[in-house]
């Protein structure tokens, strides 16, 4: 009999969404006439941009011509996007970059998950909590770790406590960590990073010869001018850390598929025997060895973003979302409610009713209001207690949500 991958069986109970789906399909089978507003999973509502569309239309139909038709194209993406991509999201904010340290994937999801297959199994790996689960699962996927204890925290993970009491940032370890797991705007708090805590975890990183891994992935929405959007803003950023960006909620393309992730060839890490290697080039190997590129339309369709029209038009659909995350935070904040972030990111971080859990939070919002949201604690023992609200949804629905939750449920 074949085994398995026993490391997958430490993880705990189901994936956090796959849960919230079984628990909302379970209500609706009993409660068939209620109609539930979504607004827990962090999908897009909105439809793509029409300049994407447009370009879309035009690549599809180019694959329909022999004269323009695309096979395989190469793994890392078309210069075409790589050109645009470090033009308008790094060179407009001092950042140089080389075409072959940006790599076109399917997605962060894939990307912030995968990045660890090119680290050794034993590396001491820091984490938020709380934090997207990707970045824990998968290195218990891996064997990074032990089994959780009771409050779901995973022997072997160094976790980095977000709380009031610190403004929910992660502080810098108290000893050495290889890994380093940080997300700007984060998900789920919503909370950002200002230049001088980014240099500190740069600082931090070149001091202990450790890898920070900055997720990016809602650096769009950051509203206020002082806060970098890229980790690479920060003198000495490409001797240490990976960036990881993504077309999904910028500009729509959840069901779509495209993003990219940025290894500079100045970060090098070492072999047990003390050799240096390029993270540049392990990676490279891992994305063209495992990923045969996103398709020609997406590539094009993603260059779009990047058209005057196309800027335009991303700048309104991010602009829809964060009214909507304004919509959320005021109407809460004057029910009573404690409510972080929405600022500079779609998320809005609140504290549960009276002490309640989060799962019994969850609970009571579908049962009263019909409204879905994502409990804290899935995301990390540190956020019991609290609950996500994302600003994804329609405009329609978004008012509807809070109007129910001000008039069923009590702070």
């Amino acid at each position: 009999m074949a085994l398995v991958n026993e490391h997958y069986l430490k993880l705990r109970a189901g994936y956090l969404f796959p849960e919230i789906a079984r628990r909302v399909q379970a209500f609706t089978k009993t409660n068939p006439e209620a109609q539930i507003i979504r607004l827990g999973i962090g999908d897009v509502t909105q439809p793509l941009p029409p300049a994407v569309i447009k370009s879309f239309h035009q690549a599809v139909d180019e694959m329909g011509q022999a004269e323009s038709f695309k096979g395989y194209g190469p793994e890392q993406g078309y210069e075409f996007l790589l050109d645009r991509i470090i033009a308008n999201d790094f060179e407009v904010r001092g950042v140089t970059l080389e075409s072959d340290e940006v790599f076109v994937s399917d997605g962060s999801k894939c990307d912030s998950g995968n990045i660890q297959e090119i680290f050794a199994v034993d590396n001491v790996v820091a984490v938020a909590d709380p934090a997207y689960p990707v970045y824990v699962d998968t290195n218990v996927m891996a064997g990074r770790t032990g089994k959780a204890d009771e409050k779901g925290r995973y022997h072997g993970l160094y976790y980095m406590p977000c709380t009031e009491a610190n403004d929910f940032l992660p502080e810098v370890p108290s000893h050495k960590v290889d890994i380093i797991y940080l997300c700007f705007p984060n998900n789920p708090t919503g909370v950002v990073a200002h230049r001088h805590v980014l240099q500190t975890w740069v600082d931090y990183a070149r001091q202990n010869q450790a890898v920070i891994l900055f997720d990016a992935a809602y650096e769009a929405y950051i509203t206020e001018e002082e806060i970098p959007h890229s980790i690479y803003e920060i003198q000495g950023a490409k001797e240490c850390a990976i960036e990881f960006r993504s077309f999904s909620k910028t500009a729509g393309f959840t069901g779509t598929r495209c993003a990219y992730t940025v290894v500079p060839k100045a970060l090098l890490a070492s072999t047990k025997s003390g050799e240096t290697a390029s993270l540049n080039k392990l990676w490279n190997r891992r994305h063209t060895t495992k990923f045969n590129g996103v398709s020609y339309p997406v590539q094009v369709a993603a260059a779009a973003v990047y058209s005057d029209e196309g800027k335009t038009q991303v700048r309104a659909l991010i602009d829809y979302y964060m009214q909507n995350a304004r919509i959320i935070r005021q109407t809460l904040s004057a029910a009573g409610f404690t409510v972080f972030g929405g600022k500079n990111a779609p998320y809005i971080w609140m504290k549960t009713s009276g002490g309640m859990s989060s799962w019994d939070f969850f609970d009571l919002l579908l049962a009263e209001a019909h409204v879905v949201g994502t409990p804290g604690s899935g995301f990390g023992p540190s956020g019991e207690g609290y609950f996500r609200l994302s600003a994804f949804g329609s405009r329609e629905k978004t008012e509807e949500a809070v109007e129910r939750i001000r008039n069923k449920i009590s702070p």
